[in-house]
């Protein structure tokens, strides 16, 4: 079989899956969990075949025209080089873990057929995305993933947080597509295709008439995709989700769409030095920023989800200095121990009988109730706070050494102050991400919270799942380093000794800092009596899940908890902690920014219409209407009458010509 053939059947073998599991999931519901896990493992097999034929070689492309449209044809096409055939791996294995996890997280959830489907359909339009060598049929791929999400963010739709999360969701990515759609016709246009390889071609050789306005257009689309400042808004509360989508979009697809795009088209922004400037200035305000909220949160998973703002933050810090080959490294290591977080958090959630609406705050002795999940999860948080010689050290430091490098002047790709943006914002953020790691590894397993009820324990398939995304979190950065610059370009990804340095003293100092104050702030988390709330007797992590998003209140025992005041993260932000918390208040930015003005522009239209139109419709409507009813009371229906009308009209009219002719 060709390994363009093979290529082909990578994004369709899910969405042939994804159809099957839609039509057979009422009426065959013993093939659904097939269905969801076979295609995609299928998938992730055929992915690795396509990579080592690659070999990080001359990119495999192959096209046919799709349909004439003129001037600016559309074609079917594929182009495959070391960047789409790794980043295919990535997402069809982490899709693989997802789908497997959830045959036990979900297995008790009536709607797990159309889940399942819907995940198959995030995978598939995904891989279409990475290995998509035609610009519009990569905008089907990403604009699917934008629908898939709605729906799987929005899959407890019964609670009003899930229907608000995914409504966001939605909104807020189509806000930065629709600019980002008329970049890429822009793009088309200039280049005079929407091929990949001829629009980098056009590039290289200055055909690009407005390259800085392509290059903000498309960055709004990325930033909506990516949950960059300030279209970041919606990913924290797409918490609201089931915990495997979250690690599905977190780690895999959607928010890796948005940088997986601009290192595929980095030529097209390195064309602009003011684009360059703009992207180093979003990393860096979403890095510091994402890392201060995250240290607020009380909810495991809005921290993860910040976290994960502020990863994607050093990818498009070192796509702003020019250097593809780091921001797609930590892309792969980041989706392993990423996906390892949400999924670790899902069991915590299921030992817990919580969800984590102030659920680290509730927590105490899980460590010895879910080794799996301590072992594990620790593993992953080392790999986060990039603790040598874990996955996330590497690939970090190749972000840091690739800023140092640009802010010492050494390249032309970008700007010396991109260089400086990046790698202060960089260090800081190493410094926090560290802190709120070390905070959520406490609250979570040495937590002073009340215990809850053991639900038992977890399904083998989330355990196994578990200790698979441990291994590249452990030992992926120390193998890929050394091996990923001949897939990348070829530059190198070694750790600077300055960088490394600073980034891992400095992760030192805020894991330690945390540390201090978590034990000096410690104390007692205080049980208030609460009524009875129904616990799960079958240990459903995911009606737990979604009953405790319903309730707003833990769904185990008779207790409900104080905040934990040994929360470290209190003391270290001080008076920023309340603002940090909520965000720094940037959706009641919005709110009174667009949708408050939106809402008034609506209510005046109706008003218009209900006050104005309808006035002079209902005025068109009476005339005729009194007309009507004048000629309806002629109608009586008595020859006498109508007898005597047609004699005086003879009369009237026999007068008048008289009159006339007498005139005359």
């Amino acid at each position: 079989m060709t390994t363009t053939t093979l290529a082909v059947l990578v994004p369709l073998l899910p969405f042939l899956g994804a159809a099957a599991g839609l039509l057979l999931g009422r009426t065959a519901p013993a093939f659904v969990r097939p269905l969801a896990v076979l295609p995609t493992l299928a998938a992730l097999v055929l992915a690795a075949l396509v990579a080592v034929r690659q070999g990080g070689g001359p990119a495999i492309e192959a096209h046919t025209q799709l349909t004439p449209t003129g001037s600016v044809p559309i074609d079917l096409a594929l182009d495959i080089d070391g960047f789409a055939a790794l980043v295919a791996v990535l997402v069809a294995f982490v899709a693989s873990c997802v789908q497997i996890y959830s045959t036990g997280y979900l297995r008790h959830d009536p709607r797990y057929p159309s889940y399942a489907a819907l995940v198959s359909l995030f995978t598939s339009a995904m891989l279409l995305v990475v290995y998509s060598g035609d610009l519009i049929v990569l905008l089907v791929g990403w604009e699917v993933m934008g629908i898939c999400s709605y729906f799987l963010v929005g899959h407890y739709w019964e609670t009003p947080e899930a229907r608000a999360a995914s409504l966001k969701a939605f909104l807020v990515t189509k806000l930065g597509d629709v600019p980002f759609l008329i970049g890429l016709f822009a793009l088309g246009t200039d280049a005079g295709s929407f091929s990949i390889t001829r629009v980098l071609g056009t590039v290289v050789s200055g055909g690009l008439h407005h390259p800085t306005l392509i290059a903000l257009l498309l960055l709004a689309g990325v930033a909506g995709k990516s949950a960059q400042f300030p279209l970041h808004t919606w990913l924290p509360d797409a918490m609201a989700g089931p915990t495997p989508v979250s690690a599905l979009i977190h780690a895999a697809t959607m928010v890796a769409a948005g940088v997986y795009f601009v290192a595929r088209l980095l030529p097209v922004f390195e064309a602009s030095q003011a684009a360059m400037v703009v992207l180093a200035a979003m990393a860096a305000v979403t890095m510091a920023g994402s890392g201060l909220a995250a240290l607020a949160q009380d909810d495991i998973k809005r921290v993860l989800a910040y976290s994960t703002i502020g990863q994607l933050g050093y990818m498009t810090g070192a796509l702003a200095v020019g250097e593809r080959g780091a921001a797609v490294f930590h892309l792969l290591s980041h989706g392993a121990f990423k996906a390892l977080l949400f999924l670790a958090a899902g069991v915590i959630i299921h030992a817990a009988g919580t969800n984590s609406l102030a659920a680290m705050s509730r927590m105490s002795h899980l460590r010895d109730r879910i080794p799996d999940a301590y072992w594990t999860m620790t593993v992953a948080l080392l790999a986060l706070a990039a603790i040598p010689p874990f996955s996330g050290f590497f690939s970090k430091e190749s972000v840091l050494g690739a800023a140092e490098h640009v802010a010492g002047g050494h390249t032309e790709h970008a700007p010396g102050a991109a260089g400086w943006l990046v790698l202060v914002s960089g260090l800081v953020t190493a410094l926090l991400t560290a802190a709120y790691a070390t905070r959520l590894w406490l609250l979570a397993f040495r937590g002073r919270g009340a215990e809850a009820p053991d639900h038992g324990r977890q399904p083998l398939t989330m355990t196994v799942v578990l200790w698979v995304l441990a291994v590249p979190s452990l030992a992926f950065g120390g193998f890929a380093y050394r091996s990923l610059p001949d897939w990348f370009d070829g530059h190198d990804l070694t750790p600077t000794l300055t960088t490394s340095i600073l980034g891992t003293g400095l992760a030192l100092v805020g894991g330690l800092v945390t540390y201090g104050a978590w034990q000096r702030t410690g104390a007692l988390a205080a049980r208030v009596p609460l009524g009875a709330v129904a616990a799960h007797p079958e240990g459903d992590a995911g009606l737990v899940e979604a009953e405790a998003i319903a309730s707003h209140e833990p769904v185990y025992g008779d207790i409900a908890y104080a905040p934990d005041p040994a929360d470290p993260g209190r003391l270290l932000l001080g008076p920023l902690h309340r603002h940090a918390a909520a965000g720094f208040h940037l959706d009641a930015v919005y709110s009174a920014l667009f949708v408050r003005p939106v809402q008034a522009g609506a209510s005046l239209v109706r008003f218009l219409d209900r006050e104005v139109v309808d006035t002079y419709v209902r005025g068109a409507a009476a005339l005729p209407r009194l007309l009507g009813a004048a000629v309806r009371r002629a109608q009586t229906g008595n020859v006498q009458t109508y007898v005597s009308a047609l004699l005086a009209g003879t009369v009237v009219l026999a007068v008048a010509v008289l009159l006339v002719a007498t005139g005359a």
